[in-house]
């Protein structure tokens, strides 16, 4: 059986009423020599029994004042082991010396260590779905792929009247594997900072028209208008010009699939601060919406609201997590609203060059 390592508070308790006693009842003792004109040896009885009495009251206060203390600290350091956490708000020390001290202490360490626990936790179950969801993404297209490869194995590629659709399919299933593939080391290097981001001075409305025009296409062949409004022509920002094309084909290509046939989709730029030293750039459309509860979600990886359109419009679920991703290292924010059966806003903030454009050109 385990010994409990706190019942040595008894002999420190001991040890210290011991030394107290025995030096108080020898200057008692002495006193009362001094004082009475007493023989030794009635001073000395005077002394011991001074002594004892006065080591019984030390020991007991002692005892009781470290015992208790040194108990609780005992399981507070025991529930840490255990891993069960409780709020020590209402705990009382009742002093304020090093033991004191310590208790303190050990109830942050207590408090961090829980924080950490449901840390790591939350990690794991990220990790959990994280692996779950990309062996499922992997899984439906090599699935299809397989499938089709071996219906045209087993004689249908001398029909030709399917060879063609066949091999159409698996190509669309192999630049699904691709376009995922790209988009998961793409956000990997983001996350592990592997990929810096190029800063330098950028024309924002020249980007944003390059991006708008290459998906007017895309655009008209789902029967969505896609325009731009408050373009400004000769306003700098500081970021990343592959970047923030990304993050616009992300945003765009999303309000694209997620339109109505009819619907419309608007890039705009607007001032955000005050000073005028920050500009916010959006994207508006007027499509399927984004419920409330699903909003703080858009940007996980591979979070779908709609799963079945996502896959069949041929989106990675990594879209707005490398948006999110992008923003985040331009130490800039990005913002989501949204209302059911109306429409979705994604919005982003850039910060502005303060001085003339002429600087640019060359880099632009």
């Amino acid at each position: 059986m385990k010994k409990n390592p706190f019942k040595k508070s008894s002999r420190l308790a001991f040890r210290s009423a011991l030394i107290s006693g025995l030096l108080l009842g020898v200057i008692l003792a002495g006193g009362a020599i001094l004082y009475f004109g007493s023989t030794l040896m009635a001073g000395a009885v005077y002394g011991a029994i001074t002594l004892v009495a006065s080591f019984s009251v030390i020991y007991f206060v002692i005892y009781s004042i470290q015992f208790s203390r040194l108990e609780t600290l005992n399981q507070i350091n025991r529930n840490i082991a255990r891993k069960r956490f409780r709020d020590y708000e209402d705990l009382k020390t009742g002093g304020h010396d090093e033991l004191d001290y310590l208790i303190k202490q050990s109830i942050r360490a207590s408090k961090t260590v829980e924080r950490e626990i449901q840390r790591l936790n939350r990690i794991e179950n990220y990790r959990k779905e994280f692996i779950g969801d990309i062996s499922h993404e992997l899984k439906t297209p090599i699935f299809a792929i397989q499938g089709f490869i071996e219906t045209l194995l087993n004689g249908a590629i001398d029909d030709e009247d399917v060879n063609r659709k066949f091999l159409e399919k698996a190509q669309r299933n192999v630049n699904r594997l691709i376009y995922l593939t790209k988009d998961l080391m793409e956000i990997s290097k983001l996350e592990t900072g592997e990929l810096k981001s190029e800063v330098q001075d950028i024309y924002l409305g020249k980007v944003i028209t390059e991006v708008v025009e290459n998906l007017q296409y895309k655009a008209e062949k789902d029967k969505v208008t896609l325009k731009t409004e408050n373009i400004p022509k000769n306003i700098l920002v500081t970021a990343d010009r592959n970047q923030i094309k990304q993050v616009l084909i992300n945003l765009i290509e999303n309000a694209i699939k997620y339109n109505e046939k009819g619907g419309s989709v608007t890039v705009g730029v607007k001032t955000y601060s005050k000073d005028d030293s920050r500009l916010l750039v959006y994207v508006e459309d007027t499509g399927i919406g984004i419920n409330q509860q699903y909003i703080e979600r858009v940007t996980e990886r591979f979070f779908r609201v709609d799963k079945s359109r996502s896959r069949e419009k041929g989106g990675t679920g990594l879209g707005l997590a490398i948006v999110k991703h992008i923003m985040e290292a331009h130490d800039e924010e990005f913002f989501i609203e949204s209302t059911p059966n109306v429409g979705s806003t994604f919005s982003f903030t850039l910060s502005k060059v303060q001085r003339t454009p002429a600087s640019a050109e060359i880099t632009d």
